[in-house]
């Protein structure tokens, strides 16, 4: 009863407008997302392997910690064009920069606090320097209590029409299908680096790389593969030196000027 309750309510929550203004239930989205630049209370999905600090400063993150891990990739990805595609929508020319920084933050929110709960966030340096948001395999956040619990349902009233059109119904659906399409039937069977970001005072430091590196290890443990999306021309050569292959290239196309992202795939290597 309880279960048949919180379905109805988020598809309720969850009907958006179409281009042509009809209201449709929309499907619980795969939320998948980009990096920023890089620089040179429910854990029981995370593999054994992870569930401790390592040596070099890396830790897997509380849900306790939601707040500050958000902030920071929030800072990281400030001037992000993917970020400011959903939030600098031309059917908002009134808003100020303050509203805009909000609605920014308030989106990193819902999806850090999503990850806590269905995915594994990890985080490198003494301040939440770096934050990345893996899925690990066989895992997703697209399912209803995980959307209302991390406050992802807030996004239908928070974004305006054109923000909504572009988040909902051009962007999860771009993504969800490359991913598929790249993957091919590992698609489930893969690592999936939803996001990185590295605040500005942590570049630098080499804290992005212990972050993917720390995942990509027990990538190769386990012979999966990890996938990303980035959407800065600066980050493919940094990421090719660990490993990551440059697959194709999409692009969001809603705005004036075209939003490229590189998808890039890591095989897994074998121990020497």
């Amino acid at each position: 009863m309880a279960n048949s309750v919180v379905a109805a309510a988020a598809a309720s929550v969850l009907a958006i407008d179409g281009d042509d203004g009809k209201k449709r239930a929309m499907s619980p989205p795969k939320l998948q997302k980009v990096d920023s630049v890089m620089e040179d209370d429910d854990h029981n999905n995370i593999p054994a392997a992870a569930a401790a600090v390592d040596n070099g400063g890396v830790r897997i993150l509380k849900l306790d910690e939601w707040k500050e891990a958000a902030l920071s990739l929030s800072e990281a990805f400030v001037d992000d064009h993917v970020s400011k595609y959903f939030v600098d929508a031309p059917d908002r020319p009134d808003w100020t920069k303050q509203q805009k920084w909000d609605l920014h933050v308030k989106i990193m929110e819902y999806i850090t606090y999503a990850h806590l709960l269905r995915g594994m966030v990890i985080s490198a340096g003494p301040n939440y320097d770096c934050v990345a948001l893996w899925m690990p395999p066989g895992n997703n956040m697209d399912d209803m209590l995980t959307i209302l619990r991390s406050g992802l349902w807030r996004l239908k009233y928070q974004l305006s029409p054109e923000g909504r059109a572009r988040f909902f119904n051009e962007f999860f659906p771009l993504l969800h299908d490359t991913k598929a399409e790249v993957l091919g039937s590992r698609d489930d069977d893969s690592w999936y680096l939803v996001y990185i970001g590295t605040r500005p005072s942590g570049r630098g430091k080499g804290y992005a790389r212990k972050v993917v590196e720390y995942v990509t290890a027990m990538a190769d443990r386990e012979a999966r593969a990890c996938y990303l999306e980035s959407s800065l021309d600066v980050n493919q050569r940094i990421y090719a030196k660990m490993g990551f292959e440059l697959k194709k290239e999409i692009a969001l196309e809603r705005a004036e000027e075209r939003v490229v992202m590189d998808i890039m795939v890591r095989e897994p290597r074998q121990a020497m």
